[in-house]
């Protein structure tokens, strides 16, 4: 596991400098518009001022401090120095460093690295599950960082999606958690901007049964769930851009899930 941990640690620490500079995340139009979470997770968490939430999985900070600025006391994980040290900046950026902290760690070391911290909210956002080996050991991680009644929110590519090679067209890569990982290869990321020195990348992909499965042996109930047919970035060519940004299925196409959110609860 630690040459796959080190191997995606240094692509996603080349990634960061990309990422802060790509008109993707338009960090500039980001910090101009005060941009805050979106309806989807507002609607489904609700008011969360006052309220303590942790963003595993955190990257450079964007959607970590969407939170803040709703009234959440925000903490950032995530495995790449890099993407900490990003993150750090824009919350002073931001001047919402004093609503925030980010902590550089695995999503599996992160209870010991809070120090056994429990939060009201933990959030999980697009393009996560897929970089851990294990989805059983992450729903344990949810578990020991949720206070009692806590709540889970997860928006991730759906596994079916992710099963389908990059045209979409064939199903190329297992539906299911293997214990070795797919081996990818590959200068780009999925902004724009310049190539990735450090190419090689290893990822799983796990099942809804899995994902489900693995909460629920954790203490974690889930309270709601939703497959979407959009997804926030362009993953296969034939894909259309709406109106709202997002990219959906074309009507002559069939319709299959491209991503799902989930909210659950630590039982207790």
């Amino acid at each position: 596991m630690d040459k796959w941990l080190e191997a995606n640690r240094a692509n996603w620490n080349d990634r960061v400098g990309i990422h802060v500079k790509s008109r993707f995340y338009d960090v500039e139009g980001w910090l101009r518009d005060e941009t805050v979470p979106t309806s989807l997770e507002l609607q489904a968490l609700g008011n969360v001022e006052g309220l303590t939430l942790v963003h595993l999985q955190c990257h450079f900070g964007m959607d970590t401090l969407r939170w803040a600025r709703v009234g959440a006391t925000v903490t950032g994980v995530d495995f790449s120095p890099a993407a900490i040290a990003e993150a750090t900046n824009l919350a002073e950026r931001a001047q919402l460093e004093v609503q925030s902290r980010f902590v550089c760690a695995t999503v599996y070391d992160a209870p010991e690295a809070l120090a056994g911290e429990r939060f009201d909210v933990v959030y999980v956002s697009l393009g996560s599950l897929c970089w851990l080996p294990s989805i059983d050991m992450w729903a344990r991680s949810v578990a020991k960082l949720l206070r009692p009644a806590g709540r889970l929110y997860l928006h991730d590519v759906h596994p079916l999606s992710n099963s389908l090679d990059d045209d979409g067209e064939r199903f190329t890569f297992g539906y299911f958690e293997a214990p070795e990982p797919l081996i990818f290869d590959s200068t780009e990321t999925y902004t724009d901007g310049d190539g990735i020195a450090s190419t090689t990348t290893y990822e799983w992909n796990h099942s809804l049964a899995e994902i489900f499965g693995a909460l629920h042996s954790n203490g974690v109930v889930v309270d709601a769930f939703d497959e979407l047919d959009w997804t926030v970035w362009r993953q296969f060519p034939w894909l259309e851009e709406s109106e709202m940004g997002t990219w959906t299925i074309p009507a002559e196409r069939t319709r299959i899930p491209l991503a799902f959110t989930l909210v659950a609860h630590l039982a207790g």
